[in-house]
């Protein structure tokens, strides 16, 4: 084996990039080659693990073998007559580093500069056809990563698998969420999930700052409570069990939780040394809940104007990473224990909000801070699309990479309306998105993307896997085959088409589809040949669609009632007019519905933020553009023609 696989690489190094999708793996692979030879999984797989391999990165291993039917031992020896799994830090000298040596598989994926999560992967056959699997990673979150990789693999099937080789990485260190929009802050059950999910696309950060999330901001320095009502549940409140829960998923997902604080204007005070006390205070309380990263949030309480108060502000935010680092960071500290950098969002967060002076003052004043904590921008506007111009802009004065906090796809100004298409259309729908904004195949200067989403947080799935295909591998970001395949990754297979069908018209805009075909059918009454089976066909099938997701509420997936909970407003509206719209044109006169007051279609929200924060009922709006009108017009004619 050895040979051939030798000589198969030196063949196969040279080629393009971005070419040989062998796999159809998400988020897209930097490179993957071609092997000569089918393998097939034996019912029982042999994992190997070296000692830097840690122990939630040998969970993952066990999990995805065991999804997928097989029966994995660990072991620290390759085996015979079996499948074997071998898990590897590349330059570690052990047994699979080693062996990978043996093969003589190229290394250059680990001298890629400026990249990260560097790994290859493996799948080859040995003299008996047997799968044999290598995993070597720069580090022991990088085999991770490639594990996410053989799991949709095996998802493809577990026998005749193509040999193939994959080296891969990411562009960009920091992927994820951010939970920073103002709503009903996600359910400790949705948290976890998004986990789950995240750990399957290779999304390694959540920071969690709700606005509406009274221990966020009004009561920053108070203890989560022990005990909440059932209301207070319904609208998102956390208790400390609760928060130590969403803390173990998040590790054994190996998903960075940064708990993040909002003290307003307390902050920026000139004598900070009791603020930062009570701020160090309930980051013990958050510590012992689990939480091993931390965020600063001073956004939305007024951009500084004086050179004072930002220097204030840059100490103040400094002293508290010292702070941090005397505190859980010394010497001999075990990396579990330890706490990692500061994560900052400053008031100043959009420089369209300031002078170019006050710009290179107020990011200046932060580039004295110490360089790992991470500093967030939205860019040159709030809701900006990430680009390399407005991050070369506030870099330029920050000395270092910057953090970006990307207002995508939330709805907290659109409370009524689901973005649920594919980026570009999302743009578009977005009001305050740049229609016309496109992604940069290229993004530089930025060590974190993360999203601030949807309230509904597991259908904000479906945007967050394109954003996480493309901060894995910028360049070869695909925007509608990324859209099309996120649908079965979140729904799964079996939803898949209905969820395509109805995704168009849950959504406010429908003019790309219903619209056209209601204009089509009055012109064709106008010409005096009405034909109206199109028309009549598209809302057939769109209510079947309904029909099928509503079948989400009974799943056997958690996933999937979660995200039937999230749709459920706008899909039973949807039903519903379509319903209506079809029986007018089968010459039936269904009773009127009202639905603007129908509690089927409505559902709660929290706004505002600290002492400000209020709970409000408001009204789905799907597929608004059209069959509101629709439904009218039939209803106004005499007959159908």
């Amino acid at each position: 084996m050895k040979r051939v696989l030798s000589l198969v690489v030196c063949a196969l190094t040279a080629l393009a990039a971005h070419g040989h999708n062998i796999y159809t793996i998400y988020p897209t692979p930097q490179n993957q080659y071609a092997f000569e030879g089918k393998s097939s999984f034996t019912p029982e797989v042999n994992v190997v693990v070296e000692k830097e391999i840690d122990q939630t990165t040998i969970d993952r291993a066990v999990q995805v073998l065991t999804d997928h039917g097989f029966k994995a031992t660990i072991s620290n020896t390759i085996a015979k007559n079996c499948s074997n799994l071998l898990l590897g830090v590349a330059g570690s000298k052990g047994t699979v580093d080693r062996h990978v040596s043996s093969l003589g598989l190229n290394r250059s994926v680990f001298a890629v500069e400026d990249k990260f999560d560097r790994h290859l992967l493996t799948l080859t056959p040995d003299k008996k056809g047997t799968a044999q699997v290598v995993i070597l990673g720069e580090d022991t979150d990088a085999v991770f990563c490639g594990l996410a990789s053989l799991e949709q693999m095996l998802d493809q099937g577990t026998s005749d698998m193509q040999s193939v080789l994959i080296e891969d990485f990411a562009d960009i260190e920091y992927r994820g969420v951010i939970e920073g929009y103002y709503g009903v802050p996600y359910s400790a059950e949705v948290t976890k999930d998004l986990f789950r999910f995240m750990a399957r696309f290779k999304m390694n950060t959540y920071m969690y700052g709700a606005k509406s999330d009274e221990y966020h901001s009004r009561y920053w320095s108070e203890p989560y409570p022990t005990e909440i009502t059932e209301q207070q549940r319904r609208i998102g409140f956390l208790t400390q069990d609760m928060m130590r829960d969403i803390t173990d998923v998040a590790h054994a997902t190996k998903v960075n939780f940064i708990w993040a604080i909002h003290p307003g204007r307390a902050f920026a005070k000139a004598d900070n040394e009791e603020v930062l006390s009570k701020i160090m205070t309930k980051f013990e309380s958050m510590y012992s809940l689990g939480v091993r990263q931390f965020g600063v949030f001073v956004d939305d309480v007024g951009v500084p104007t004086e050179v004072e108060e930002m220097e204030i502000c840059a100490r103040n935010i400094d002293q508290l990473q010292k702070l941090i680092d005397k505190r859980w960071n010394s010497a001999g500290t075990p990396i579990a224990e330890q706490v990692k950098p500061l994560h900052y969002v400053p008031q100043l967060y959009c420089y369209s909000w300031s002078t170019p002076e006050g710009v290179a003052q107020f990011f200046g004043s932060l580039s004295k801070t110490d360089p790992k904590i991470n500093i967030y921008i939205t860019g040159r506007n709030v809701w900006s699309v990430p680009s390399n111009k407005d991050i070369a802009h506030v870099k330029q004065y920050l000395g270092r990479d910057v953090s970006w906090w990307w207002n995508y796809a939330c709805n907290d100004a659109d409370f009524t309306k689901l973005f649920i298409m594919d980026m570009y259309t999302n743009f578009r729908d977005e009001s305050h998105i740049d229609n016309l904004a496109r992604l940069e195949s290229t993004l530089n200067g930025t060590n974190t993307l993360i999203i601030n989403p949807m309230q509904q947080g597991a259908l904000s799935k479906i945007p967050l896997f394109s954003v996480a295909d493309y901060a894995w591998n910028t360049a070869a970001f695909n925007n509608d085959k990324s859209w099309e395949a996120s649908i079965p990754a979140v729904v799964g297979t079996t939803y898949a088409a209905a969820m395509r069908k109805a995704a168009p018209y849950l959504r406010y805009f429908d003019s790309d589809g219903l619209t056209y075909l209601f204009e089509r059918y009055k012109l064709s009454i106008r010409r005096g040949k009405p034909d109206h089976q199109a028309l009549l066909e598209e809302l057939r099938e769109i209510h079947a669609a309904c029909v099928k997701l509503k079948e989400l509420k009974e799943s056997a997936s958690e996933s999937n009632r979660l995200i039937y909970n999230d749709v459920r407003p706008w899909l039973l509206k949807l039903e519903a007019m379509t319903g209506e719209a079809i029986a007018l044109f089968e010459g039936k006169n269904p009773p009127a519905v009202d639905y603007q007051n129908n509690p089927d279609f409505q559902f709660e929200i929290l706004n505002g933020m600290g002492n400000h924060i209020s709970l409000k009922v408001m009204t789905a709006e799907p597929s608004a553009e059209c069959l509101p009108e629709m439904i009218k017009w039939l209803r106004e004619q005499e007959e159908i023609l």
